[in-house]
């Protein structure tokens, strides 16, 4: 309803009666963690107009070469895709992309936000951060692990499990939190898909096999998968198939959470959110969701409660 990551999006979500809001963190040049969806700036913001000639080679221009005092610089607007003048809304039903009225919001700004509408509105909202490509934050000199934490304790948040999740796509720096920071938190990992080119060494299809599963059970406290890992699609009867992952990890007492729910981007056999959540929540393994839609899934929560 609002682009992704701005202090205006996550004001809605928190009114929507979102349980957690979900913070991507990356960081600057000068090691301040901020709340952007991707490594790189050129996808939500106007950084092209303003810094024509930061980009590197690969045609990006990336938030940890740029300090915080030039992010703050940046107008951000809906996603779109492709460079030079095509560039076009990914989900073109949403915000108008040429309406750039939101800046990047630094970690801090955002957790003072949420901790500020849960005492205005009377209500306890979660935290969920990710740390996005940790290791090349690290072949760059940034502790991307370390700087959070610090901002969870500068907030009181570092020692609250019940109140923040820290989730990652690589096993090293989940095991780091765990074993060298001595984190609390509970610990999520994040199961992508090998062709994206994550920049962690683990095999994700390895992560969705029994041995996997096992091994995850080792440091973390459950898993993030990919929605197209979870729905397989509908047998020959119509009926829709899950992976067997879900059960497989509850019977290790991991958490399950995939992600992401949205009601423009559904997956092929599925008609509407309503079905979407249908079919997904029906397992009673799956704890929880990622969605674009808080207001949608909070609705169809309070509809199956009553039993409608």
């Amino acid at each position: 309803y609002l682009p992704e990551h701005t202090l205006a999006a996550k004001a809605l979500a928190h009114a929507m009666g979102a349980d957690y809001i979900e913070q991507d963190v990356v960081l600057t040049r000068d090691a301040v963690p901020i709340v952007l969806h991707d490594i790189y700036l050129d996808s939500t913001t106007d950084v092209a107009a303003k810094f024509p000639d930061r980009q590197r080679q690969d045609g990006h221009y990336y938030a940890m070469d740029f300090t915080l005092e030039e992010v703050r610089r940046l107008a951000v607007h809906e996603r779109v895709a492709a460079k030079g003048d095509n560039r076009k809304a990914v989900y073109p039903q949403r915000f108008p992309p040429q309406h750039a009225l939101f800046s990047v919001p630094t970690l801090a700004e955002e957790i003072d936000l949420i901790s500020g509408l849960d005492e205005s509105r009377g209500r306890s909202t979660g935290l969920y951060i990710e740390l996005k490509s940790p290791n090349r934050h690290r072949q760059a000199g940034l502790d991307s692990p370390g700087a959070v934490l610090q901002v969870l304790r500068e907030k009181g948040y570092d020692k609250r499990p019940d109140s923040v999740i820290l989730q990652c796509f690589d096993d090293a720096t989940l095991k780091q939190l765990r074993d060298t920071l001595e984190s609390p938190l509970p610990l999520v990992q994040l199961i992508g898909d090998n062709s994206w080119g994550e920049d962690s060494a683990v095999d994700y299809d390895f992560l969705r096999t029994e041995e996997g599963l096992d091994y995850i059970a080792g440091y973390a406290n459950g898993i993030g998968p990919w929605l197209a890992h979870v729905y397989l699609g509908r047998d020959g009867d119509g009926k829709a198939r899950l992976h067997p992952l879900l059960q497989q990890a509850r019977a290790r007492g991991l958490l399950v959470h995939p992600y992401t729910f949205r009601r423009d981007e559904l997956p092929r056999g599925v008609d509407s959110f309503d079905e979407l959540l249908d079919i997904v929540l029906q397992a009673p393994s799956v704890d929880g969701i990622f969605t674009d839609c808080p207001d949608l899934a909070v609705q169809y929560l309070a509809r199956r409660a009553q039993g409608k």
